[in-house]
């Protein structure tokens, strides 16, 4: 189902116009009302009539996070105080948390963005969907919600957590789609598999997941796992919230529509800035073209993935391939650049292993020392007649040993990097309780 046609089919021709204009009319507002941007240009000597077109945007220097902590906390609004209908932030985990606001406005925009993503995900308006994002500060809550109000869904604002919850209400509301960040789907799933719970007495058909890189190897278990079709929603706070991209429902796996009417992306290189060919992978930047609160110029986000309109079918617009990392959570080891998720890339080809894993970094004599943690399937157990993984039949078990070594060598083989493998049971690692999951511990300063 496509939300609004008009947007999301425009020809490209008229696609480039619009976005040009909104262009030159979102950098005089910048200057013209937020210092932060106004010095900034004048320092290094743009002359902002000189932006005409999309390619001079290149001129323009990068807006980071720090900028946003640096303006703590109203310093980036191009509004009045009185002028703004709603704050959010970020969790603030490594210092002051980053603060958006929105106009009244922005919040129709947000809600647009949304209900394009929801539709875009198979939902439509008469069906339930039960909102397990986080409310509050956080945006996956109210943007979610907001969205789907307006896509003419009904809402069960449950927000996150509170599994037994989460399933009663599954069994008795009986809703349609459910909004999560893929690990906390997982543990739901799982606790449903605990109890023998029959997922054909749920009536559940799409999942909206975000938040949380993830792979197609735990896209297929939540397919599998409640009988949905899971489709990937992307956003920050910093542009938005979600709602960003989306990837279309008959279209999984080919990357997510980019609502660039309203926020234009570019793919630069890490290093130089530069912008690479369409296809190329690197980071994405994007710039708000309307919002009013808190417009962003050039946004570097940190994630990498590139453009293309190879796959776009359905829709006119550009889409945006998976996050395969973050530039600001890249590991170099031993020399190596690595990325957590290339570990779930690894998974993805056995049947044995869970998609649940875990990256613990230590030092000795000065060397980095990788150790993944896995959790082995149940049934993969059963067929070795072992009912849980304890330190005896680790080290006796010849099905155990193979498994480490085939892994160890996978691993090394895929990313150039030797690591441990450590197998678990099912429930070994933690679970995400509604937020995001952190897969790496890094042991290395303690």
């Amino acid at each position: 189902m496509i939300f609004n046609p008009n947007a999301e089919t425009l020809a490209k021709d008229k696609l480039r116009a619009l976005q040009t204009e909104s262009l030159q009319n979102i950098i005089q507002y910048v200057y013209s009302n937020v210092e932060f941007y106004k010095s900034k240009y004048d320092a290094l000597g743009i002359d902002i009539s000189g932006i005409k077109s999309l390619e001079d945007l290149q001129k323009l220097p990068f807006t980071k996070k720090h900028d946003l902590r640096d303006n703590y906390p109203f310093g980036l609004f191009a509004v009045p105080q009185e002028k703004v209908a709603r704050l959010h932030c970020s969790s603030g985990t490594t210092g002051k948390p980053t603060v958006v606001g929105y106009t009244k406005n922005d919040i129709e925009l947000f809600s647009e963005v949304v209900a394009r993503s929801l539709a875009a995900a198979g939902c439509k308006a008469g069906m339930k969907l039960q909102n397990a994002y986080g409310y509050g500060l956080f945006t996956g809550g109210l943007g979610l919600h907001y969205g789907a109000e307006k896509l003419g869904m009904n809402v069960i604002p449950i927000s996150g957590g509170g599994t037994e919850r989460q399933i009663m209400l599954l069994q008795d509301f009986q809703p349609e789609a459910i909004a999560a960040t893929p690990s906390y789907l997982l543990s739901i799933i799982e606790e449903i598999e605990r109890r023998n719970i029959d997922i054909n007495t749920l009536n559940l058909k799409y999942a909206i997941l975000g938040s949380e890189p993830w792979s197609e190897s735990l896209r297929k278990r939540i397919e599998t796992g409640l009988n949905v079709k899971a489709t990937n929603i992307y956003g920050l706070s910093e542009i938005i919230g979600p709602g960003v991209a989306q990837e279309s429902v008959d279209e999984r796996g080919t990357g997510s529509y980019i609502w660039e009417d309203l926020f234009y992306p570019e793919i630069v290189d890490e290093k130089t800035g530069e912008p690479v060919a369409e296809g190329e992978y690197g980071v994405l930047v994007l710039t708000t073209l309307t919002k009013e609160a808190m417009p962003i110029i050039r946004y570097w986000t940190g994630d990498i993935t590139n453009l293309t309109y190879e796959h776009s079918k359905s829709r006119t617009l550009v889409k945006m391939g998976p996050i395969v990392g973050r530039a600001d959570d890249m590991m170099i080891i031993r020399g190596v650049n690595f990325f957590h998720t290339q570990i779930a890339d690894v998974l993805e080809a056995y049947d044995f292993a869970s998609a649940n894993y875990q990256i613990e970094l230590t030092r000795k004599s000065a060397m980095d020392i990788v150790k993944v943690s896995v959790e082995i399937e149940d049934a993969f157990l059963k067929s070795c007649d072992i009912s849980k993984i304890s330190d005896e039949n680790k080290s006796s078990s010849e099905q155990l040993l193979q498994v480490r070594k085939t892994l160890e060598k996978k691993i090394k083989d895929c990313i150039g990097l030797s690591m441990e493998v450590c197998l678990c049971n099912i429930g070994d690692l933690p679970r995400s309780e509604g937020g995001k999951l952190n897969r790496i511990i890094d042991n290395r300063n303690i």
